[in-house]
């Protein structure tokens, strides 16, 4: 029987989403994009279990560009800056409109110097150098104060150093590929894409119960 999708390759696989078999070429690369894979799918719990070595490289690569950030940080802020990465994907703008690695770290400096103030008592908005990044800048902002506003009062120094250590990997990889106008970027959305891209609730505040349907840990081990 031929596979109902490429009607060319032997359906040897048997899809619970179609209720028909399929080709392993389709069910490979069809999987959660054209076909909605149910998560109880015994090949799509293996290809998560077992990703290409591709997928694991760019994994291990992302992870090595993260570890300095992450490795002399407290647990909290380790949670503060992987969430940083999920909204500088989320607020990065698309097409025409889409922000670079140059304003995602003009974001990134201008808020950490804004909390650098606030963490000294003192009220001054620094603002980045486009519009792009100014985006940026307020919806990270609005999301940081919904969680400051469940933390005591070091939220604003604990925001300034997890900030000023993302504008620190921003410039990393930006000397790192210079052709790349949005590698960074692109890492934040792998993350984000590995994070489950949190929602409104942000990293769970110390004391409370985690967002529904998250444990609020990190699916990333820091070695």
């Amino acid at each position: 029987m031929r596979c109902p999708l490429c009607h060319a390759r032997p359906a040897r696989r048997s899809c619970p989403a179609l209720g028909r078999e399929i080709c392993p070429v389709c069910c490979g690369t069809k999987r959660e994009v054209e076909i909605r894979c149910p998560a109880g799918c015994p090949y799509l719990a293996s290809a998560r279990s077992h990703p290409p070595a591709t997928t694991r490289r760019q994994q291990d690569q992302d992870l090595a560009l993260l570890t300095p950030a992450l490795a002399g940080l407290s647990e909290e802020r380790q949670q503060l800056l992987l969430f940083a990465l999920t909204l500088l994907d989320r607020f990065r703008g698309e097409g025409l409109d889409a922000a670079s690695d140059a304003d995602a770290a003009s974001a990134a400096a201008a808020l950490a110097g804004t909390y650098e103030t606030a963490s000294r008592g003192l009220i001054y908005e620094q603002r980045p150098d486009s519009v792009p990044a100014q985006r940026i800048v307020d919806g990270i902002r609005g999301m940081f104060e919904q969680i400051g506003r469940g933390r005591p009062s070091g939220f604003a120094a604990d925001a300034a150093a997890v900030l000023r250590q993302v504008e620190d990997r921003i410039r990393a990889v930006q000397r790192a590929t210079p052709g790349d106008s949005r590698a960074f970027l692109g890492l934040a959305e792998r993350m984000a894409r590995r994070l489950g891209n949190p929602g409104l609730e942000g990293p769970p505040v110390e004391g409370e119960p985690a967002p529904h349907g998250g444990s609020g840990s990190s699916a990333i081990i820091i070695p």
